[in-house]
């Protein structure tokens, strides 16, 4: 049984970890500052500390054997609204954690972003998850930190967020099937996503903490498989009859996604499965 952090354990990606490693027995700390998480998702038998991991040093004791660094604001528009607060929280924050852990044995987890393979100029987002990736690669060469990259590919599941800015995709089409509303397609809808469920995001975040394997550049968990916007549209509009309406294309938004390396397949034995229809159709 080992003493684990998690950052944004608040949150979509925290609360479904959490669940998890409270199966396996583990002793679960949380650090969130609720700007996206919620009460809503707290665990029982979890101790919930209510702080920023800007402040974290302030917060905790640096006992941990592992830290899932899950924090962080994860999308690209609302990142041109809150270019300050994005690099805090997505920068700053990663810099603050590592700083902490540095001198223990704390091995460190932290979440990436796809966004990688894009030019991480097209907005503050991906610019400052870039640059949290450089921290991590920084740490890992000059203090011998042990660090692993994880590269998220457009998740989505149960707790995700359905309404408001940090909505993704699915989450939001979800929110606006519950209110009657028509779906957003922002541009044409031809842009694909490698939409990978929160389950196979989970189960390869326990295989990378619980494994010797290291990785000097980064562990990439997406199915492989992707679709285009327009094709997810016509999969809820078979379950729910429903309308779409175009928006005007955003500054930022690339146009496909999908995982690039097989690292977590071949070395860690982690196999996603394309779920997308069934969990639609099961909505």
């Amino acid at each position: 049984m080992s003493k684990i952090i998690v950052t944004g354990g608040a949150g979509f990606i925290g609360t479904n970890l959490i669940i998890e490693l409270l199966k396996l027995n583990h002793t679960i700390v949380s650090v969130d500052n609720y700007s996206i998480g919620t009460k809503d998702n707290h665990v029982k038998g979890v101790k919930y500390i209510n702080g920023d991991v800007c402040e974290i040093e302030n917060l905790l004791e640096n006992n941990f054997d592992y830290c899932f660094h899950l924090a962080g604001l994860s999308r690209i528009q609302p990142s041109f609204d809150f270019p300050e607060e994005t690099f805090s929280s997505n920068t700053k924050g990663v810099l603050k954690v590592l700083d902490w852990a540095k001198n223990s044995k704390t091995k460190i987890i932290y979440s990436g972003s796809s966004s990688k393979h894009h030019n991480p100029l097209n907005s503050p987002y991906a610019t400052f998850k870039f640059l949290g990736e450089e921290i991590c690669k920084l740490y890992r060469n000059a203090f011998n930190s042990n660090i692993e990259i994880v590269r998220f590919y457009n998740v989505y599941g149960p707790y995700e967020i359905i309404e408001g800015d940090w909505a993704a995709l699915i989450g939001k089409w979800r929110g606006q099937v519950k209110n009657g509303k028509s779906l957003t397609i922002v541009g044409d809808g031809c842009q694909r996503r490698d939409f990978t469920h929160v389950d196979d995001i989970v189960d390869g975040l326990i295989k990378i903490a619980f494994n010797d394997y290291s990785n000097e550049d980064a562990w990439e968990l997406g199915t492989g498989i992707n679709y285009s916007i327009n094709e997810v549209f016509e999969l809820f509009k078979s379950k729910f009859k429903i309308k779409a309406e175009h928006v005007v294309n955003q500054h930022g938004n690339y146009q496909e996604t999908l995982r690039e390396t097989d690292d977590a397949l071949t070395k860690l034995g982690w196999s996603p499965k394309d779920r997308l229809k069934d969990y639609i159709q099961n909505l």
